[in-house]
């Protein structure tokens, strides 16, 4: 639990201005300020800032609040990761309270493994985009699936070498821990020998809801029947894959102001959505749809669309999503894109106007979608 004294500073530095200022352009109109509004979509400007009060509110869609509400709603952040973000931003150093040692010994395990993260996500961006190796394979492969610099920056992708221990050298050079490295699955510990577990693949981070590096997804660039295609970050202090939707860091905005959410299954399928302004879209990522997930989309929207691939493997997949989300009382829809496509291959093929034709003319209710498959 963060301190009642961390708390109170926290509360004596914020400046409703300077926190809602980050997020929306307002402009002072008298005492207060204006801007439009971040929770619906608007051409005149119906959000105040009142400084004096330290409340905003908007009159189109009538939401309210302070400053830690606003990033409560805006970030769907919970109370304790608001203060947190409000820490960082500020400087202020949090002080916590455990009620036993092993939740400290927990949480100084998680503060390592997101460092650790970090240094990686890093590592493999630099080693896509300013070595020989990265550029010819890992960003040649990006590129010929359509990806534009833009999106892989935003989506953080990266390159593991094919040299067998090139990460581990970095990461032991910086004194990180080798049981914390294995933990994270970076790491491999093959007769007491210690090597890169991601080797020859391009990289995936996969974001927590505050952006932080949770974890990877990598896949294998050349052919190897005996490899997996993807290889993913074992589940940990800070990875919990039930509990994790690729892609809803970048897409939470987008779901709330849509109120919509698309469900798709990869991470590329997602990259080519974002990159075509198809925002709304996160995969669950390596594992069948679990309610976790399914709670998770619930705190953005009540509607949630499945876009799946329309062969046998997509359509028994979309029932059992649907299946779960009933029983989570969302509002469920159902796309299955034909042709033997992904979302990913038919946005590139048709187009992103095309694709939101296509989603909204296709959309079928749960009724219609059982009774057709029974």
């Amino acid at each position: 639990m963060i301190s009642q004294n961390t708390i109170q500073q926290i509360l004596g530095r914020l400046d409703i201005i300077d926190v809602i200022g980050g997020f929306v352009k307002l402009k002072r109109r008298g005492s207060n300020y204006l801007g439009l509004c971040p929770f619906h979509n608007e051409k005149t400007p119906s959000f105040t800032v009142s400084p004096a009060k330290e409340l905003y509110k908007c009159f189109g869609c009538g939401r309210s609040g302070n400053a830690i509400s606003f990033i409560m709603e805006h970030e769907k952040y919970s109370y304790v990761d608001t203060l947190k973000w409000l820490a960082a931003r500020y400087g202020i150093e949090i002080e916590e309270t455990f009620q036993s040692d092993e939740q400290r010994q927990t949480q100084l395990a998680a503060d390592s493994l997101f460092i650790i993260n970090q240094f990686a996500r890093d590592f493999f961006v630099k080693q896509l985009f300013e070595t020989e190796e990265g550029r010819d394979m890992g960003l040649s492969y990006f590129k010929e699936r359509g990806f534009r610099e833009e999106i892989i920056n935003r989506f953080q992708l990266g390159y593991s070498p094919e040299q067998r221990d090139a990460f581990t050298k970095e990461a032991v050079a910086k004194q990180y821990s080798a049981e914390l490295l294995v933990k994270t699955g970076l790491v491999v510990n093959r007769n007491d020998q210690l090597m890169d577990n991601y080797r020859g693949r391009v990289i995936f981070p996969v974001h927590n809801h505050s952006g932080k590096v949770v974890g990877f997804g990598a896949r294998i660039l050349k052919g190897n029947d005996k490899a997996p295609k993807y290889i993913n970050t074992p589940e940990n202090e800070i990875y919990i894959k039930s509990k994790i939707l690729y892609g809803s860091y970048f897409a939470r905005q987008a779901i709330d102001k849509a109120d919509e959410c698309l469900l798709v299954e990869g991470y590329t399928d997602v990259v080519s959505l974002h990159q075509a302004g198809i925002e709304n879209a996160v995969a669950s990522g390596g594992t069948s749809l679990t309610p976790d997930q399914l709670r998770l989309i619930k705190k953005y929207t009540n509607n949630l669309t499945i876009v799946y691939d329309g062969d046998t493997a997509g359509v028994k997949a979309a029932l059992r999503g649907l299946d779960l989300a009933l029983e989570e009382g969302l509002n469920v829809k159902l796309v299955l894109i034909p042709d033997n496509e992904d979302p990913d291959s038919y946005v590139n093929k048709v187009g992103a106007g095309k694709f939101k034709e296509f989603v909204q003319k296709s959309k079928k209710t749960s009724s219609c979608f059982s009774l057709r498959w029974l």
